[in-house]
């Protein structure tokens, strides 16, 4: 195995590539410029049909766990072959009880792909089944894990408050993407989460050059068609914008379980030619619409079921693109958006107010512009990708020290 300053890093996620989860691979691409050896697990098989031009320069191998169809025997038949590969196991079996037997046939198999591959160090993003997955893994085979804590897998209803203590308890690293998070974590807690230290995705800065042209009167926004996003609120104040004779256009990309309901609002208010609905489109096209617009729009609100955006990728990525943005007051994004000098902060779910203020920003080009400069200094300072992948790193392979947890967060 490599020494324990060069870890190997076995990356779980949940499903890879993922279309939505653009701040995964930028990450692994971060930590592959730096000269990182990473592997990535996935416990199911990708179902988009849209990915990210960049998967393409990922270095990593991908492992695809088995789980369709898995019967007893197949388990224990895992256990038999992982044991033969780390003969300590049957006596650390004791560390899978109660837990799922889906999860333990994964767990089972990512132990055995630890001894054959040489991992040192596994790390997941999201609290649930990826964190749930590497930390039975590890406790079979005495390697060390972290994991990436985002947003629905810590505030939506569904997050088993005791199953996530255990996880901030023993792992050597929580790392979460906002400063709200990270209060909301130490509050709810307590001594479970001193580990926890804030580091916010981050961007490769050299993807999202300052647009030097935009079009006229044009809100883009972009995001999965979910509660969350606020499009149900975007459209009604797209509705509003077209009543008080304010011209405009607005294109929304994405995809989701909301798109028929979202369609209808749009006919509904009569807005079939001022509002598009473009579905998915490949990560570069989407940074064009993004550069090319007026205004980016991200009405992001808290869900019926505590779901709510952590701090969306897309925003961090239009601010980077020098587009003047208006988001609301959910979680982390006032970190990123002072209302007034680095773009637009609203009340969440108040349509009048996003209607105003985007009907300031489209009359007000100049006011807009000096804005949006101010917001792509704030993400140099804050998410260059090399520099925060480079915090992640430093994390793995060691638990880090109480007193130093905090530290950890400003530097």
């Amino acid at each position: 195995m490599c020494p324990a300053d060069h870890p190997r890093v076995g990356y779980v996620v949940k499903r890879y590539p993922r279309y939505s989860e653009t701040f995964i691979v930028t990450e692994v691409l971060a930590h592959e410029a730096a000269g990182a050896s990473l592997e990535i697990i996935s416990l199911r098989p990708p179902c988009d049909t849209h990915f990210q031009d960049t998967l393409a320069l990922v270095r990593a191998p991908v492992h695809y766990l088995a789980f369709e169809g898995a019967r007893a025997a197949d388990l224990w038949a895992a256990i038999e072959q992982a044991a033969r590969a780390w003969p300590g196991l049957w006596s650390r079996l004791g560390a899978l009880q109660g837990a799922d037997a889906r999860d333990v046939y994964q767990a089972v198999q990512l132990a055995l792909l630890v001894r054959e591959r040489g991992l040192t160090h596994l790390h997941a993003h999201f609290a649930t089944l990826p964190a749930t997955v590497a930390r039975l893994a590890a406790r079979l085979t005495g390697i060390t894990y972290s994991f990436t804590a985002h947003a629905k897998d810590i505030f939506h209803e569904s997050v088993q408050h005791d199953d996530l203590a255990r996880k901030l308890a023993d792992a050597a690293a929580v790392v979460t993407v906002s400063e709200f998070n990270l209060a909301y974590l130490r509050e709810t807690f307590g001594a479970d989460a001193r580990r926890v230290v804030r580091v916010y995705n981050g961007l490769d800065l050299e993807r999202f050059p300052v647009g030097e042209t935009r079009t006229p009167g044009h809100i883009v926004a972009v995001g999965r068609l979910v509660e969350k996003k606020g499009f149900a609120v975007l459209v009604d104040a797209c509705a509003m914008l077209m009543h008080r004779g304010v011209r405009f256009t607005c294109d929304l990309i994405g995809t989701g379980e909301l798109e028929d309901d979202l369609r209808a609002r749009v006919r509904t208010h009569g807005l079939e030619d001022r509002v598009r609905m473009l579905g998915a489109r490949p990560q570069r096209e989407v940074a064009a619409a993004i550069a090319a617009a007026s205004v980016f729009a991200a009405p992001c609100l808290v869900g019926e079921d505590g779901n709510r955006d952590g701090l969306p990728t897309t925003l961090l990525e239009a601010m980077a693109s020098g587009t003047p943005c208006v988001s609301t007051d959910v979680t982390g994004i006032p970190e990123v958006i002072t209302h007034g000098d680095t773009g637009w902060v609203v009340p969440q779910g108040d349509a009048v107010a996003l209607a105003g203020t985007l009907a300031h920003i489209l009359g007000h080009p100049d006011e807009a512009v000096r804005i949006a400069r101010r917001a792509r200094q704030r993400i140099e300072q804050e998410f260059d990708t090399r520099r925060n992948a480079a915090r992640v790193f430093s994390l793995f392979g060691q638990p880090v020290p109480v007193e130093t947890a905090r530290e950890a967060v400003l530097a």
